[in-house]
């Protein structure tokens, strides 16, 4: 089992990489990039002016195969608010330690120990996109771009509890209602008026029926705005929902519904107008994946334990393009997203072992 000497992940983990945090952001990346370019990575990046620059890490490239290594380089929290690194005999603890600076140093390690034994690395290349934590709403269009270039991907957001890795997470797609009626004074004008908040709960009663919990689709109304006060019919109504979905049937489904159910008006007058999209679609097991899992298992002599989740990740952007995804490589840990995160220290030996042996059996053709 590796030993793992946890100040270099320190020196990264005590950088602030809220995702608003460019500088910070970007710090990180530069490290990551100097890391891997001393293994023979040429470092194409992608250059943005409010977030985090996209960092592409290509490895020379040979007849064959092409895995995609996929991580994130920024965390949630802003700075001055949870930047400590810490740790005692079990565990680290520290913003990004396991989501996912800890995954990205997984895959990093796993790297260098391959590099020290063929002396090289080919077609495995590492993507790090900096706004996962915001929803990709960026550089989900370069990751399913760069997705039609790989066989396979891994991706290093966190293992499950027994070191599960992720075959499918729900499509996640974000959605307002935009309703315009007329306003006029409640007490005098009442019946001039067209109320937009009735339209909106008749639209909300609608939306919420799409759910359907037997197949693990969900709409949620999580905002409504509307209105100016008690004496106004209102003019205006906001529906904000979300949509979470484990097959594209259902995606296809609501999304159908929803289109009727906006064109549609209950309250005469009222004019609606639907906006936002699938942020990103869902990952789904496949035939593909299914034979990745089955040569990790063949060739390690394990059996891989899977899960699927209802939380989404990048990994749902690469594998909606046909790519065999495996996702949950990064170390155990818990607390993500909270001041208490924190890593195991033996699930970060196992993971590195376990890659480390994946990726020399990739670069001696036998995936």
């Amino acid at each position: 089992m590796s030993n793992i000497d946890f100040s270099e992940l320190q020196s990264i983990i005590e950088i602030n990489s809220w995702t608003k945090n460019k500088e910070g952001v970007d710090k990180n990346g530069e490290i990551f990039a100097y890391w891997l370019e001393t293994l023979g990575y040429t470092l194409t990046r992608y250059p943005r002016e409010e977030i985090g620059d996209h960092l592409h890490l290509v490895s020379p490239r040979k007849e064959g195969k092409k895995l995609l290594l996929l991580g994130h380089l920024d965390t949630v929290f802003p700075p001055d608010t949870f930047e400590d690194f810490k740790e005692d005999d079990e565990w680290i603890y520290g913003p990004g330690v396991c989501d996912m600076k800890g995954g990205n140093y997984v895959a990093l390690q796993a790297l260098r120990n391959v590099y020290e034994k063929f002396g090289e690395i080919n077609n495995i290349d590492f993507l790090l996109v900096s706004d996962e934590e915001t929803g990709s709403d960026d550089s989900k269009h370069l990751s399913a771009k760069l997705a039609h270039d790989y066989d396979y991907c891994m991706v290093f957001e966190a293992a499950g509890l027994h070191n599960e890795v992720v075959t499918g997470r729900k499509g996640v797609g974000t959605f307002f209602i935009d309703i315009e009626g007329v306003a006029a004074h409640a007490g005098n004008h009442y019946a001039n008026g067209v109320d937009a908040n009735l339209e909106a709960a008749h639209k909300l009663i609608q939306l919420v029926a799409l759910t359907d919990l037997e197949k693990e689709t969900t709409v949620n109304v999580g905002k409504i705005d509307g209105g100016i006060g008690a004496n106004t019919i209102s003019p205006h109504a906001l529906l904000t929902f979300e949509l979470r979905y484990t097959h594209t049937r259902e995606r296809d489904r609501v999304l159908k519904a929803v289109d009727e159910i906006v064109t549609c008006s209950h309250v005469e007058g009222t004019e609606s107008t639907l906006s936002g999209g699938i942020q990103r679609d869902v990952m789904q097991p496949s035939p593909l994946q299914m034979t990745f899992i089955d040569n990790i298992n063949d060739l390690c002599n394990i059996m891989l334990p899977t899960e699927q989740r209802g939380g989404v990740s990048d990994a749902n952007i690469v594998s909606s393009q046909g790519v065999a995804t495996l996702d949950g490589w990064g170390p155990y840990g818990d607390g993500d997203h909270t001041i208490h995160e924190r890593a195991s220290k033996k699930s970060f030996s196992e993971r590195i072992d376990l890659v480390t042996e994946i990726f020399e059996h990739f670069l001696e053709g036998k995936i």
